[in-house]
């Protein structure tokens, strides 16, 4: 292939990707919707003479189309849904702007439509103007308008509130860590705010809760009763403090395999929410 082609697309491989995982909430599927784009970018690249706007208007429909056909799936899924978790190493610099790819916000995106999230993520996230926009998805500048104003409503209040620094994070993913293997009650209510939640995801596939647990209380609930059928201990073999979404997190690897904790940063320092992914068919990516 003309090396020219190919390296118009790796110049934009990792826009593509960042784009179809916020459209997909899903790393593998994002890099299979990217590795689609390739193939018809390999048909059809020649002689184009903007390779970006290209390969963004084919990622984007690759990605609408997957989540129209994911509709039934998504529909059936057991328990609560939560996005793949998007892992960097703790540092300073992190690749990914938590505002963009924190678990609260892909959950509101959630509730877009395909094409109200692909208006609002091209134009607010990707910087793309309306006429670019509705070239992308075949619509009127006036439809496009219309779809990113009803899909700012649903994302108003879902972007993170609160951050952390590097060396607040790690204390705070490893008090939780040490808190949570044991149950421990009074460091579990430090570290947690009143109204925190958690949400655990096993897709059916692993045993997690049914339901969104709602209060510090339900959450310490849950936790000792882990503990107590684990004979007072959850056994890890390795906790890695990592950056899940933005967030602070773990990595851990338990006896029936890994699971990840995303920890949304509260009021105070504390824990608002916590994000449990034990689904294995979301976690390939990690191993």
């Amino acid at each position: 292939m003309d090396a020219a082609l190919t390296d118009a697309f790796e110049a934009n491989r990792g826009r593509l990707k960042r784009l179809a995982y916020r459209m997909l909430g899903s790393v593998s599927e994002a890099e299979d919707a990217v590795q689609d784009a390739w193939l018809r970018w390999q048909r059809a690249g020649e002689g184009v003479t903007d390779p970006a706007a290209w390969l963004v208007r084919a990622a984007t429909r690759l990605c609408i189309d997957r989540l129209r056909a994911a509709k039934v799936e998504r529909a059936a899924y057991k328990g609560p849904w939560l996005p793949e978790p998007l892992i960097e190493p703790l540092t300073d610099d992190p690749v990914e702007k938590a505002e963009e790819v924190s678990v609260a916000f892909l959950l509101a995106l959630e509730r877009l439509s395909p094409l109200e999230r692909a208006v609002f993520l091209l134009h607010d996230v990707f910087d793309q103007d309306y006429a670019q926009v509705a070239e992308t998805l075949e619509r009127s500048e006036a439809a496009v308008r219309q779809l990113a104003s009803r899909a700012r409503e649903h994302v108003a209040d879902a972007r993170p509130r609160f951050t952390v620094d590097r060396d607040k994070a790690l204390k705070l993913a490893a008090a939780f860590a040490a808190a949570s293997q044991t149950a421990d009650v009074s460091a579990l209510r430090e570290l947690l705010t009143e109204d925190a939640i958690l949400v655990s995801d096993g897709g059916g596939k692993r045993t997690a809760a049914l339901r969104v647990l709602a209060g510090r209380d339900d959450v310490i609930g849950l936790l000792r009763g882990i503990v107590w059928r684990h004979g007072g201990e959850i056994a890890v073999k390795r906790a890695e403090p990592v950056r899940i979404n933005g967030y602070p997190g773990l990595l851990v690897e338990l006896a029936d395999g890994p699971e990840t904790f995303a920890l949304e940063p509260g009021e105070d320092g504390r824990i608002a929410a916590v994000y449990v992914m034990r689904n294995p068919d979301k976690l390939r990516h990690v191993r």
